[in-house]
């Protein structure tokens, strides 16, 4: 893993959530914009317990690796990048339906960002996370981990910029 480049995609990912939450009004972030939608609160909360989640998992035990630590690598993006595909959270990641304060969320998001950087800047990105296994993939590496939150969340950037066309009447 590029570890230079996985902080300025890490980076930049973030900002632009962060960007595309602070582009709508404390109202509209906790407007559901069309049916079966999340408000696009709804999808920075899934994203904090998501990316909170990793968080703990990188920091969290781990064992040397006897694979290519970046093999699921290429799984996760095509998984995670297209945006055509819907895709079903589990039950522990699924937002609450209430009002959220968008600011709060903009500070969880600003220290989510923060730690995964300090992550990617210190730890030994080739173990094994043992912490907890991941569906079809089982334990990923922390190089993986890392790829997962940047794709994840590339989707929930894509997500909340639908949302706030919707919301903007485009």
């Amino acid at each position: 893993m590029n570890i230079k480049q996985a902080n300025i995609e890490t980076a930049q990912t973030f900002d632009e959530l962060l960007a595309g939450l602070s582009s709508i009004t404390d109202e509209q972030a906790n407007t559901v914009p069309f049916a079966g939608s999340w408000t696009a609160a709804q999808v920075a909360q899934h994203v904090i317990l998501s990316a909170g989640s990793f968080v703990e998992l990188l920091n969290g035990p781990v064992t040397d690796t006897n694979r290519d630590p970046e093999a699921g690598v290429e799984q996760l993006k095509s998984i995670f990048l297209d945006f055509d595909t819907k895709l079903k959270s589990p039950d522990f990641i699924i937002p609450e339906d209430k009002i959220y304060q968008k600011q709060q969320l903009i500070e969880k998001l600003q220290l989510i960002k923060t730690n995964l950087l300090q992550a990617i800047d210190t730890l030994d990105m080739t173990k094994t996370c043992k912490a907890f296994e991941m569906p079809v993939m089982g334990y990923i590496t922390r190089a993986e981990a890392i790829t997962f939150t940047i794709v994840h969340t590339k989707r929930h950037v894509h997500q909340i910029k639908r949302i706030a066309a919707a919301l903007a009447g485009h």
